[in-house]
């Protein structure tokens, strides 16, 4: 199957799923758009044109071939569980961070310090899925007003053990309209979330080029 013709869902209609799902229609990418609540899934496909389609979560995971969880992590967890037989041979991607509000108007994060939700899910993987930390480098706000710059692109840091998918995650972060780097294996995934060196919202501070990120990392 060719990277051009793998069918891609995006579970989660908050506001990264929103973004990722539009981002990747306006690269003229066709998207299958599903949520736990069906009408939310209805509405965000009809805003966005021809190229989105609603969906359950269930057939969307059975159609797609790559599917991008854009939920909360505890979701995620209860997604795998649940639907682990249509995962199977699927390409998961995660972009969740780990983290709550604080009740000080921050986030604090949820899981142990050295903790990361990729290790975590990469750990529960259903049997034959291949799993890629993605999309979740920048806030909602960034991963929309950055997306298909005219000039050099901003870019998307992404990690997975799984190389043989990288071509596949690589085409999905360029057709939303971002450069993709790959950081390294799922071991690297605490870099790219929440207060990680290399995430918006961590030491990374904003959106970077890759010729900026090169000398960060």
């Amino acid at each position: 199957m060719s990277n051009s013709k793998s069918k891609v869902a995006v579970i989660g209609t908050g506001n990264i799923g929103k973004v990722v799902a539009a981002n990747l229609v306006k690269g003229n990418r066709p998207v299958i758009i599903a949520s736990r609540k069906t009408e939310d899934a209805e509405v965000l496909a009809e805003s966005l044109g021809l190229q989105a389609t609603a969906s359950t979560v269930k057939s969307a995971i059975e159609e797609a071939d790559i599917i991008i969880l854009a939920v909360w992590l505890d979701t995620i967890k209860e997604l795998l569980n649940m639907y682990s037989s249509e995962f199977q041979g699927k390409i998961i991607i995660d972009p969740s961070n780990p983290i709550a509000p604080d009740g000080e108007g921050g986030f604090k994060k949820i899981i142990a310090e050295n903790e990361s939700s990729g290790e975590i899910l990469a750990g529960l993987l259903p049997k034959g899925a291949t799993f890629a930390k993605a999309f979740g480098t920048l806030g909602a706000g960034s991963l929309k007003s950055e997306a298909h710059r005219a000039s050099e692109k901003a870019v998307l840091i992404y990690a997975t053990d799984d190389t043989d998918i990288n071509g596949k995650i690589e085409e999905l972060i360029q057709g939303s309209g971002f450069d993709a780097f790959r950081v390294g294996g799922i071991d690297q995934s605490i870099r790219i979330e929440v207060f990680g060196d290399l995430h918006e919202f961590g030491a990374l501070g904003k959106a970077v080029t890759a010729r900026e990120l090169k000398e960060k990392v």
